[in-house]
């Protein structure tokens, strides 16, 4: 890995700097004082102020102020991209062809930049537990199946254990749902079992039982067939955006 860094370069210095790089595909960061334009689908112009720029391998660009997580403005992978100096700043421009968008960063001061040849082939692994799952569902239902209605999580049942989540579906139907953030075995059949039959003492009403997971075992899917039993499949990926793009309903206000 190369490692490069350039403190308070004149703008043509920064200029040739930031021109290699990006013929060589390096990751570069630049600090500096910028204002921005954009203008494709809307437009937009941001004042100046002392920002963050990072340019990607992939042609990505992200332009963040000293606070908050998110960039103000940026571009996605693929753009195209002219560096010059001109009358008394360094523009960047990165073009983006389809649909068409340019946004040009102008410096007026180059404080640092930093290039590199990064390389990152690590997997990504997504971690959600089951109590993400049950908080993802009771937030959004459908992930269940369209019309499900949460009545209760851990609802009790004795000595049988605790339902996941129980509820209703579009037809009124008690459904009973089991949770697993793996594959689904064997075991998880027959707890599930246990709680549909433990509810059918309690009720005189039609009773659904639902596995929700990644994917299912084949036995267990036999055997759940066998049963009368449902399985969904549910994305880990998914559970982790609903967390993170809608406000988490607490558990307790689908309780009974």
């Amino acid at each position: 890995m190369s490692f490069l860094t350039y403190k308070n370069p004149s703008l043509v210095e920064a200029a040739s700097v930031i021109r290699d790089a990006l013929e060589k595909h390096m990751l570069i960061v630049v600090f500096g004082n910028c204002r921005v334009d954009y203008e494709g689908r809307a437009s937009s112009t941001l004042e100046w102020g002392n920002r963050l720029v990072i340019i990607k391998t992939d042609g990505s660009v992200l332009v963040h102020r000293p606070i908050g997580y998110e960039p103000v403005n940026w571009q996605p992978p693929g753009c195209i991209f002219h560096v010059e100096v001109l009358d008394g700043e360094l523009k960047v421009r990165a073009t983006r062809l389809h649909p068409r968008e340019t946004l040009n960063i102008f410096f007026g001061e180059v404080i640092h930049i930093m290039v590199s040849s990064l390389t990152d082939t690590g997997e990504f692994s997504l971690y959600v537990s089951e109590l993400d799952i049950k908080k993802a569902i009771l937030t959004m239902p459908s992930l269940v199946e369209e019309g499900f209605k949460p009545i209760s999580a851990e609802k009790e049942l004795g000595e049988s254990g605790f339902v996941d989540v129980l509820g209703e579906d579009s037809r009124g139907n008690l459904v009973v749902v089991e949770i697993k953030r793996v594959s689904v075995g064997k075991d998880a059949v027959f707890q599930l079992e246990r709680y549909v039959k433990a509810l059918e003492r309690r009720v005189n009403r039609p009773i659904r039982g639902i596995l929700v997971a990644p994917e299912i075992q084949k036995e267990a899917q036999l055997l759940a067939a066998h049963r009368k039993f449902e399985f969904k499949p549910i994305s880990l990926k998914r559970c982790y955006e609903v967390l993170k793009l809608e406000k988490t309903k607490k558990l307790s206000d689908f309780m009974v």
